[in-house]
């Protein structure tokens, strides 16, 4: 297998702390797909809950095949059909959902996992966060990088508006739909005073979303 790079360490090994305030407290069989090495599972796993993982590379697969319930190896497509239908109270796209060619054909088959009240939990990046803005306006380029908002590994790009609208398409309710990890600083400040402070949700690096069932 080819070495992987340290940015692509990093993203296997990290876990997303701050997304387990959506987790529905009552959730107790929970699927995290792209879970990486296993981290973030066995954070939810301290309050005896059942974790299941999907992930596609294989070295980190393994790894979390030692500490979740279960783990299938390989692609969240190719894996669809290998879970159970109606069996899962949360499942969860932590910075996945912009790597999948096609998120709402992932999404609208996957729907059928969760159990009546189930939700999907998900972070997504905001395309129109405003460092991201300010570099393409500055630098006039399109240029994909090992990590952040133009990932070279993503095939989608998302904004509040198009993932209301994703998943109000695919009919699903929202009930949670956030920015996270928002910048504080005069510079903001600045950026928004310049589109007339309607670029509020430029603050934020990505979106956490909470979606049911209807």
């Amino acid at each position: 297998m080819t070495e992987i790079s340290s940015a692509e360490k990093n993203y296997y090994s990290l876990a997303r702390f701050e997304m387990t305030k959506y987790i529905p407290s009552n959730a107790n069989t929970i699927l995290d797909v792209g879970c990486g090495e296993g981290s973030f599972g066995v954070y939810l796993k301290k309050e005896n809950k059942t974790v299941w993982g999907v992930e596609i590379h294989k070295e980190s697969a393994e790894k979390a095949q030692t500490c979740l319930d279960k783990v299938l190896i390989g692609s969240i497509e190719e894996n669809l059909a290998n879970l159970p239908d109606g069996y899962f109270d949360c499942i969860i796209f932590n910075d996945v959902l912009e790597h999948l060619l096609d998120p709402e054909m992932v999404l609208g088959i996957i729907k059928n996992k969760l159990t009546p009240n189930g939700v999907i939990v998900s972070s997504i990046p905001n395309f129109r966060y405003w460092k991201n803005i300010l570099k393409l306006l500055y630098t006039r380029d399109w240029k994909y990088e090992d990590s952040g908002i133009l990932d070279r590994t993503h095939f989608r790009f998302f904004t509040y508006l198009s993932i209301k609208r994703m998943f109000t398409d695919l009919n699903f309710e929202i009930v949670t739909l956030e920015g996270i990890n928002g910048s504080k600083s005069l510079r903001f400040d600045l950026f928004n005073a310049f589109f007339f402070f309607k670029s509020g949700d430029a603050r934020f690096l990505q979106f956490a979303c909470v979606a049911k069932k209807k």
